[in-house]
């Protein structure tokens, strides 16, 4: 578990997570070259077949050993030796869109815990006529404990963080039992990413393995509520490659503070100092999601400090995300004029701006929704 930092020290610390079965270690939760060590180390024979045993656990979700002209023994010590980790599928739940469907599948881990994973489909790129892109929005908590107004998930509270093989395990789980395809990852399922660093960023390591899933950094976003400490943390990996965004939502310590607690521990100026410092690469702008509330942050005023704080940043874009009600709504969602509005208020301010659209919302699949209610509405 990450190491507990003192600025949220008013917060219950989050569990950690389940210690490994005894049934062998999990592949998921291992690089290529540990993977091949441990092999080497705890298998008589036949571990020379390591790198094609890891790349098929990570296409296809399964260990194989057999059919590789391996003795009863080395095949039986392989399967003693390792495993691997998939998440039970519940259930899922999809809605129609312009694009294509935007699902959501509830996964059970091994101890019984549940956790969300959407599938957000996203324009066919112009040079690739028929092809889709997709997005798949990862979970990194059994709940959080973040607190914020708007969130579904907050509202649950936190039940534990997730090890770094129950991270990886989604994107393995939905390829291998879904058959859903996916091109880009962002941290922004239930959870706060910075507040279990130390398991996601083993996840990352084993998300980016060249021999296994062998995703580009660039294609990975992690969206953090607002912890400048977890910011400055999460610098220090050494990633310039990976994409950081974060939850702004208002402009001024007060308004933030009400809609997100986490900005009593971290405010905007310390945020803007963090975000200031994490490094960029060519191009690269630093993603503010903005979830319009009407009566909360839509104001000419609240949009004139939102481009004021990208400006501070040097190169940013906001994303402009319709707020989607959940069970204890704080307002209406928000009319496409009201959000036309905002964004031109926007505009006017010199602030480069993105729409959008409202996905998944009537499966509880939409930001700030993750909650499992759709999924099954008989659930507390």
């Amino acid at each position: 578990m990450a190491t507990a930092d003192p600025t949220n020290s008013d917060l219950p610390q989050p569990a950690a997570p389940p210690a490994e079965a005894a049934s062998g270690q999990d592949v998921l939760a291992l690089g290529f070259a540990d993977f091949e060590a441990r092999a080497r180390a705890l298998l008589p024979s036949g571990w020379g077949l390591a790198g094609a045993i890891y790349s098929e656990v990570f296409s296809r979700g399964v260990l194989a050993p057999e059919g590789r002209g391996l003795s009863e023994a080395s095949t039986r010590a392989w399967r003693g030796a390792f495993r691997v980790g998939l998440l039970e599928v519940k259930r899922t739940v999809e809605e129609e869109g312009e694009f294509g469907p935007t699902i959501k599948a509830l996964l059970a881990c091994g101890d019984g815990s549940e956790i969300e994973v959407v599938l957000i489909p996203m324009p066919s790129r112009a040079n690739k006529e028929g092809s889709r892109r997709a997005t798949l929005c990862l979970s990194s908590q059994v709940g959080c404990r973040m607190g914020c107004a708007f969130c579904e998930t907050g509202r649950g509270g936190l039940s534990r963080n997730l090890g770094a093989a129950e991270i990886v395990s989604q994107l393995v789980t939905v390829r291998a039992l879904l058959g859903w395809d996916f091109g880009n990852l962002v941290f922004m399922g239930m959870g706060e990413p910075l507040d279990n660093l130390e398991e996601v960023a083993t996840a990352l390591r084993i998300i980016t393995d060249p021999r296994g899933l062998g995703f580009g950094w660039e294609r990975i976003t992690v969206c953090t509520s607002g912890d400048s400490r977890g910011i400055a943390r999460l610098r220090e990996l050494g990633h310039p490659r990976l994409n950081l965004s974060l939850s702004l939502n208002a402009a001024d310590d007060e308004t933030r503070s009400a809609l997100m607690p986490a900005n009593r521990r971290s405010n905007l100026a310390s945020l803007a100092a963090a975000l200031a410092a994490y490094p960029r690469r060519r191009n690269f702008a630093f993603a503010l999601n903005w979830c319009l509330i009407p009566g909360r942050n839509d104001s000419r005023e609240d949009a004139r400090g939102a481009a004021a704080f990208a400006r501070s940043l040097g190169r940013a874009l906001v994303n402009l995300i319709p707020y989607n009600p959940g069970s204890a709504p704080l307002a209406r969602a928000p009319t496409a004029e009201e959000l036309d509005r905002f964004a031109a208020w926007l505009e006017a301010e010199g602030c480069l701006v993105k729409r959008r659209a409202t996905k998944g919302g009537a499966i509880m699949a939409g930001c700030g929704q993750l909650g499992g209610r759709a999924v099954d509405p008989a659930r507390p």
